[in-house]
């Protein structure tokens, strides 16, 4: 990777002379130094899952039993579909398997950046291969379509984009990208932490500025804690447009609705084409929920299983079943969590002060509305994904023309074949 070049993509997406050097510095592990390759089988297999979720996700019997388990501010739909959605793969050799979704997925706009600047040894190959249209006019009218699926018409004039201690954020530099972005399309634009609002005669206020629509990158999906009751209010009253918003977590992104997604019985019950049964089985690990009653069983076999908190994020307090400890097993019961079957990470060998070295893959599917936006990978060591990893962190993803492996070329000096 041009490292060089992205640093002054960087400046130039934001106009930010302090973007490029001063954040790239102090995010050593944000961005990988090579790609990621995946065939058209691979892709076709994670869009047909996409899919078929996004058709579930629409039955009034699927939203009722993810609703019976949802917090009461996600029970009432404003209409927003969420702006960038995460679907995050494994590549299996059985084919892709769903890991899990995210309703706030960062990264999106970065990896967008990162696919300009990336040197691609192989030319010939399409970063870009997902959309038709730019990436920017698509992101740009997501908000317009946030905005007209609550409020029927128009625009919205101003846009916060909101997390808690937002400058501190390991992903701020993209708060930025997105500010510049929706800025050039018109908007008024400010980054704000939410327990800086006000809220009276239905209004939302930051500061001197109304404010129309909220980009939500908080991990409050619910908007529950008390420094975001302002946002909580507006949001409840319909005096503000959210997105990604509390509904849109419940229906996708809490770990329970995977045990839905992944139950034979249950998909049939509610009547699905088998094709959509059948994909959903295949393409997303069995998942239960854990409890006492299953907890003796789970425990022996820890080791098939991973375990996740049914609102969790990041990987946070998510275990592999072959690293748990007893005591840590003792907090998991009593909590919600879900017990996934595991399935291997796929692996790239990369080139590291001198050594060939593995780092595992996952790949994540940036969408709206079930449309791709974007396609990242993220290369990472240890039980789950994170960006502290040596030779780590978001890769471009690279289409084969072919489902050959890549052949070298005489070029690579990655390590990858």
């Amino acid at each position: 990777m041009d490292r060089a070049a992205l640093s002054d993509a960087l400046v130039r997406e934001t106009g930010d002379l302090a973007m490029g050097a001063s954040y790239l510095e102090t995010r050593p592990h944000l961005f990988s130094d090579v790609a990621v390759f995946i065939n058209a089988s691979q892709l076709a297999g994670m869009q047909r899952i996409i899919a078929a979720i996004e058709t579930v996700a629409r039955h009034p019997d699927y939203l009722a039993a993810t609703m019976a388990w949802a917090p009461v501010s996600a029970r009432q739909d404003f209409g927003p579909h969420g702006v960038f959605m995460g679907y995050d793969f494994h590549l299996s050799e059985r084919g892709p398997a769903l890991i899990e979704i995210n309703t706030n997925a960062g990264g999106a706009m970065l990896n967008a950046v990162l696919a300009r600047a990336q040197r691609v040894c192989c030319p010939s190959e399409p970063t870009d291969f997902l959309r038709a249209d730019p990436f920017e006019t698509v992101v740009a009218g997501m908000f317009s379509k946030e905005w007209r699926y609550q409020r029927g018409s128009g625009e919205p004039v101003s846009i916060a984009i909101v997390d808690d201690d937002p400058v501190s954020q390991y992903l701020f530099p993209e708060f930025l990208l997105t500010r510049h972005l929706l800025e050039r399309a018109g908007h008024s634009v400010c980054i704000a932490d939410p327990s800086e609002f006000a809220y009276a005669s239905g209004t939302l206020r930051y500061g001197d500025r109304n404010v129309d629509l909220i980009y939500n990158r908080l991990v409050d999906f619910s908007l529950d804690r008390p420094e975001h009751s302002a946002l909580r209010a507006a949001y409840l009253d319909g005096s503000v447009v959210v997105t990604p918003n509390p509904h849109v977590h419940a229906k996708f992104a809490d770990k329970r609705n995977l045990t839905l997604l992944s139950d034979t019985a249950q998909l049939r019950e509610w009547g699905f084409d088998p094709a959509i049964v059948d994909t959903l089985v295949a393409g997303i690990p069995a998942t239960e929920r854990v409890d006492k009653a299953s907890a003796e069983r789970l425990w022996a076999g820890r080791r098939q299983f991973f375990f996740k908190p049914a609102g969790g994020y990041g990987s946070k307090a998510a275990y592999r079943g072959d690293k748990l400890t007893k005591s840590v097993w003792a907090e998991i019961l009593e909590s919600d969590y879900v017990a996934q079957a595991y399935v291997r990470p796929s692996e790239r060998t990369i080139r590291l002060d001198g050594e060939m070295v593995k780092r595992k893959i996952d790949v994540r599917l940036y969408t709206y509305d079930g449309e791709p936006l974007v396609a990242a990978a993220r290369l990472y060591q240890g039980q789950t994904t994170n960006m502290r990893t040596a030779g780590g962190g978001f890769a471009p993803v690279l289409l084969m023309a072919a489902d050959d492996a890549p052949q070298d070329c005489g070029r690579c000096t990655t390590g990858e074949a």
